[in-house]
């Protein structure tokens, strides 16, 4: 028997609920998929409110220490108490692994409901800069001495004028980091057969930010050219992959009247932010949209959602965002059998109906299951496939 060794953080409020349902989904997944010669050994791991209320800490330094060991990790979601001491637990999470890397697949799975009228189209992953932008937090309120000397100094010394009653925030948006968030995106594309790179930006208006980072992209992509074109009536080679981009308000149309025509997309911090919980709209919602934040010595698993704490315990939140983060925790550590195995049972289940409230509300004539009988009517659909 071959033990898999996974750390894990539950999360606060639904994320008992989510986990319950989805740790059985992940142990028979791996069972079935490899003839019970491999097993799930789980690492409990604290974070957030419990972490804060157990030890005093929201992040433990047993928790960062167990993480980085073993070089990946599933999460649900994280409360950030006031007070607590971080402006947001996920992001420091990020920032402490340097996590540069978001990817969010979207993906339509048949018989979710969608505004769409062929919702099958839409199959991209959506990939994000997760270091710098708006999110790194440099930021003023109005009216304090920080600000007001922060406007100072543009008036003195830029010759920039900003009323004093103003917030101030920095967005910064580096080369070196631009780039090797590039590089990742792309090694990823070659490496997984992808046909298209497309770069969403807002360049036209913030030149030397996201029109940097666009420029900046753009030079990384010329350093491919056994592999990627940029030009699509280029036919040399169509194996090759393409590269482009987009003004982001023109993607967000984009992704809603022709979502085939993209593949990956490739964003600064806020941009994938923004475009990543629209296109969960266009296939169910944020309860079926997972996600993942991958630097290059850990990887951290999690769904896309919040942690929902008015529903804690009430076994009603969907738990399909958590399972296909789990699917792609498996993939990335070269469990591909046992990933597909979870998808397709997950597609399944939908297809007959079987789904939570958050779902069932859109759906004509299908009543809701509670958050564990999801996970018990995935689990029995994987016992009767084999992956392919």
């Amino acid at each position: 028997m071959e033990y898999i060794h996974i750390p894990y953080i539950e999360g606060d409020g639904s994320g008992d609920d989510i986990w319950n349902a989805s740790k059985g989904v992940f142990e028979e997944a791996v069972r079935k998929a490899y003839k019970g010669e491999k097993s799930i050994k789980w690492i409990h791991l604290l974070a957030g409110q419990k972490a804060l209320n157990k030890e005093g800490k929201l992040l433990p330094d047993e928790t960062l220490e167990t993480v980085k060991k073993h070089r990946v990790a599933i999460k649900g979601p994280l409360t950030t108490p006031v007070g607590g001491g971080f402006r947001s637990v996920n992001v420091y999470l990020r920032q402490v692994f340097d996590l540069y890397v978001s990817m969010r697949p979207v993906r339509y799975f048949h018989g979710l409901p969608s505004p769409l009228k062929m919702p099958e189209k839409v199959d991209f992953i959506i990939f994000r800069e997760n270091t710098e932008d708006l999110y790194k937090g440099i930021e003023w309120e109005a009216g304090t001495e920080e600000a007001l000397s922060f406007i100072g100094f543009l008036k003195d010394k830029m010759g920039v004028a900003i009323s004093e009653d103003s917030g101030v925030g920095v967005k910064p948006i580096s080369k070196g980091r631009t780039a090797r968030f590039t590089r990742w995106v792309i090694d990823y594309a070659i490496k997984n057969k992808r046909k298209a790179i497309t770069v969403v930006h807002k360049g036209n208006i913030m030149k030397y930010t996201e029109g940097a980072f666009m420029k900046w992209a753009y030079d990384v992509a010329k350093g491919y050219p056994e592999h990627i074109i940029f030009d699509k009536s280029d036919t040399e080679d169509e194996t090759k992959i393409l590269f482009n981009d987009r003004i982001a308000d023109n993607m967000f149309m984009q992704v809603i009247l022709r979502p085939e025509d993209y593949d990956l997309l490739l964003c600064p911090n806020l941009n994938g932010d923004y475009l990543s919980d629209a296109c969960a709209a266009l296939i169910g919602g944020l309860g079926v949209a997972p996600g993942a934040n991958i630097g290059d010595d850990v990887a951290i698993f999690e769904p896309t959602h919040g942690s929902a704490p008015k529903y804690a315990g009430k076994d009603v939140i969907n738990p399909v965002s958590f399972m296909l983060s789990g699917a792609m925790m498996f993939r990335h550590m070269g469990l591909f059998d046992a990933s597909s195995l979870i998808e397709n049972a997950i597609e399944e289940t939908v297809q007959d109906k079987i789904v939570t409230y958050d779902l069932a509300r859109h759906l004509e004539g299908v009543i809701p299951v509670r958050c564990s009988v999801f996970g018990e009517e995935v689990v029995k659909r994987i016992e009767k496939n084999m992956p392919n």
